[in-house]
Formats: C-alpha cells, sequence, structure tokens
C-alpha cells in the first residue's frame, strides 16, 4: 500500500494510493480486495484480456458489475449472451454463471466491481461462449 500527501490540519485521514502494478495477481489481472487493503466492503478487478482468449464461467455469492473500457467482448451470464463494446456496463446478479471472451482484434479492458470486500468465486471449469 502506498500513501501520498501529508496528514490534513483537521484531522482527516491521508489517502491511500494504490498502484495497478502493487495489486497484480496474474499476467493480465490486478485485484484491489477492499477489506484487506482499506476495510471497505467492495473488490475491483482490472483486467487486460487479450484476443482470443476468455475468463472462464465461475459464480460469486454477489453481484458483479463489468465496466468494458476497450475492446470487443461476448459475456456468457447464466443462458444469456450479450456483447458489449467500449462505454457498455453488465450487471451479474448473485449466483448467476458468467464468463467473457475477447471478440476483438485488442486486448479488452475491463472494470469489474464486487459487491464484497473479499473475493469469493467458484470456477466451473467452462468456456464462456
Amino acid at each position: 500500500m502506498s500513501s501520498t500527501g501529508d496528514e490534513l490540519s483537521e484531522g482527516r485521514p491521508k489517502a491511500d494510493v494504490w498502484k495497478l502494478s502493487e495489486l497484480t495477481v496474474s499476467p493480465t489481472a490486478a485485484l484491489f480486495e477492499g477489506h484487506r487493503r482499506a476495510g471497505v466492503d467492495v473488490s475491483i478487478f482490472v483486467t487486460r484480456t487479450p484476443p482470443e482468449r476468455a475468463v472462464e464461467l465461475h459464480v460469486h455469492p454477489y453481484a458483479e458489475t463489468f465496466l468494458l473500457l476497450e475492446g470487443r467482448g461476448r459475456w456468457t451470464m447464466g443462458d444469456e449472451v450479450v456483447e458489449l463494446e467500449p462505454e457498455q456496463m453488465l450487471v451479474v446478479p448473485p449466483e448467476t454463471p458468467h464468463g467473457f471472451r475477447n471478440i476483438g482484434d485488442v486486448p479488452l479492458l475491463v472494470v469489474s466491481a464486487h459487491e464484497r470486500g473479499t473475493l469469493s468465486q467458484t470456477w466451473l471449469g467452462c468456456e464462456p461462449a
């Protein structure tokens, strides 16, 4: 964890700032787990999925909200399949199998918000559509 700035005179705490490189969990993903890092009840993934690659189907006991920033992707959400373009969002309800695939020619840049401060996911071992 990195901190920047000085203690403010009004007694407010310093701002904690993290670089994605400090949160890397794989070659394509960074994870901010809120409870561990800042005592908050949200976690955030930032993923860069190469063309033709996918994130396998999995479930969470809470909702997950995806924001696609770059690229084109195909999300499987339960029995539904939807394609997203940059600046589109998708909310996946709790316990709904979901995953996504890069269907474009540039890496997908995706930010996903998990409604818990500690990540909980169960991999299903299946590829998305």
